[in-house]
C-alpha cells in the first residue's frame, strides 16, 4: 500500500515499502547471456557508453551519477532496436521451426531463410524508436513493416523510420487507440505485431522484447563493475512499463544484497504506472485523454501486464513529473561540468537527470531525497534512452531554454 503522496509544481510522488515478488528467469542474468550472444553478432554492435558524471555528482553532494547514453545505439539513436531485432529473429526462428542459439545472424539475412520462411509483414504502433528499430530489422531481413503512429507524429520520427522501406500510418489517435487500430489492421492482412506491450493472447513477442532490453542492463552492470560501483539507487523511466519491468527485473537479480532503491518516472499526463500504484488495490489502472507531453515515448497510457508484478512491488518511489523536469535533464546533459562528458539525450530520455536535479537543488524535494537516503554515499544510475529524434525541439530546449524551470 502507498505509504505517501506529494505533490509540487505538477510534479507528484508516492513512497512506498517495496514487497518480496517473484523475479522471472525470462529477466535473470542466465537469460541475458543469450539475448548479448545475439545483438553482438549484429553489424555495427558495441557497447553504449556509461557515462561518469562525476564533477555533477560532486557538485549536488552525490557519491556518483552514471547515464547510460543510448544515443550511439546502431546509429538509430535509442534503444528501442534491441528488443524489436531480438524479438523479430524469435519470430523468424520460430517459422524456421529451430532455436535462435543455433541460428546466426548471417543465416538469418540469408537468401535460403528468405524463402524458408517466405514473405512476412510486421506491424506495430509507434512514437518514434520502437518503430524505427522494427523497420531496421525488417529491412535487415528483407521483410515488410507497416508502422502506426499517434497524431501529432514529429515529421523527423517519420522520416526515420520510413528511411528503412517501412509503410508508416499516421493516425489522428493516441497511442493506445494507434496500437488498437495496427491490431486490426493486422488481424484483416495476415501481418505479426511486433508490440512492446501485452494483452490476453499475446505475451509471447513482447516477453521478447522484454529480453531484448537485457542488452542494455547487461553492459550496464559491466560497466558498473569496471568502474568499481555498485548502485544504490536506480532511476528509470516508464511508457507502458516494458522497459521498466526489463531493468527492474534484471537489476534485482544482479544485486540481491543490498538491492538497489529503485525510482519510476512518468509524464504527468500519461502517469498509468504511478496511478496504479496509487490505487493500491494491487490492479492496473488505465490513463486516458491526449496524453499530451513532450516525453512522447512515455506517453502511454495502459501498464504492461508482464511487468506489472514488477513494477507494484519493487519500486519504493513513482513519480509523475512535469514537462519542465525532462527538459532541464536535457540541458544539464548538453552541457556539463568542466571535463564530464556531454550526453545528447532526447526528451523521453533525460527524464532522471532532471529528476536528479530537483532532488539534488529544489528544498521542496529535500523530504523525498531524505526518504530515498540519496546522499555523499550514493551511486545514482539513470538511462538517456534516445538521443535528439525531434532535433527541431531538441535545438528549441537547448538553446532557447523551452519549458523552463517552473521553481
Amino acid at each position: 500500500m502507498p505509504m505517501e503522496s506529494i505533490e509540487h509544481l505538477n510534479c507528484r510522488y508516492l513512497l512506498q515499502a517495496p514487497r518480496e515478488t517473484g523475479l522471472p528467469e525470462t529477466l535473470s542474468p542466465a537469460a541475458a547471456l543469450g539475448v548479448r550472444a545475439f545483438h553482438r553478432q549484429l553489424p555495427g554492435y558495441r557497447p553504449t557508453p556509461l557515462v561518469h558524471l562525476e564533477r555533477l555528482a560532486r557538485a549536488w553532494g552525490l557519491g556518483d551519477v552514471f547515464v547510460k547514453d543510448e544515443s550511439p545505439r546502431f546509429g538509430l539513436q535509442a534503444f528501442k532496436v534491441l528488443g524489436g531485432s531480438y524479438a523479430i529473429a524469435q519470430l523468424v526462428c520460430r517459422k524456421l521451426g529451430r532455436p535462435l542459439s543455433e541460428v546466426t545472424y548471417a543465416q538469418l539475412v540469408s537468401e535460403e531463410v528468405r524463402r524458408q520462411v517466405g514473405q512476412i509483414t510486421l506491424a506495430t504502433a509507434t512514437d518514434g524508436n520502437h518503430g524505427r528499430g522494427v523497420a531496421w530489422a525488417a529491412e535487415r531481413l528483407g521483410q515488410k513493416s507497416v508502422i502506426f503512429m499517434p497524431r501529432g507524429a514529429v515529421p523527423a520520427r517519420v522520416a526515420s523510420i520510413r528511411a528503412h522501406g517501412a509503410e508508416v500510418v499516421v493516425t489522428d489517435l493516441n497511442y493506445d487507440d494507434a496500437i488498437r487500430l495496427a491490431c486490426r489492421e493486422a488481424e484483416k492482412n495476415g501481418w505479426y505485431m511486433v508490440q512492446d506491450t501485452a494483452w490476453e493472447g499475446y505475451t509471447e513477442i513482447p516477453t521478447w522484447i522484454m529480453q531484448g532490453y537485457l542488452t542494455m542492463c547487461a553492459e550496464t552492470v559491466d560497466q558498473l563493475r569496471a568502474a568499481d560501483s555498485y548502485p544504490t539507487h536506480i532511476f528509470v523511466q516508464a511508457g507502458v512499463g516494458a522497459l521498466a519491468g526489463a531493468v527492474i527485473g534484471y537489476f534485482a537479480q544482479v544485486y540481491r544484497e543490498p538491492r538497489p532503491r529503485f525510482i519510476i518516472m512518468e509524464p504527468a499526463n500519461a502517469a498509468c504506472v504511478f496511478a496504479s500504484a496509487a490505487a493500491g488495490d494491487g490492479r492496473t489502472h488505465a490513463v486516458t485523454g491526449d496524453l499530451d507531453t513532450i516525453m512522447v515515448g512515455l506517453a502511454c497510457g495502459v501498464v504492461n501486464p508482464l511487468s506489472w508484478e514488477i513494477l507494484r512491488d519493487l519500486p519504493c518511489c513513482y513519480t509523475s513529473l512535469d514537462d519542465f523536469v525532462a527538459a532541464n535533464g536535457m540541458r544539464i546533459l548538453a552541457n556539463p561540468l568542466a571535463d564530464d562528458k556531454p550526453v545528447e539525450s532526447g526528451e523521453s530520455g533525460a527524464v532522471g537527470l532532471g529528476l536528479m536535479d530537483l532532488l539534488a537543488n529544489d528544498p521542496a524535494w529535500r523530504e523525498l531525497k531524505e526518504a530515498l537516503e540519496i546522499g555523499p554515499q550514493s551511486t545514482l544510475v539513470c538511462f538517456s534512452t534516445e538521443g535528439a529524434t525531434d532535433p527541431v525541439n531538441y535545438r528549441e530546449v537547448i538553446w532557447h531554454g523551452k519549458y523552463p524551470h517552473r521553481g
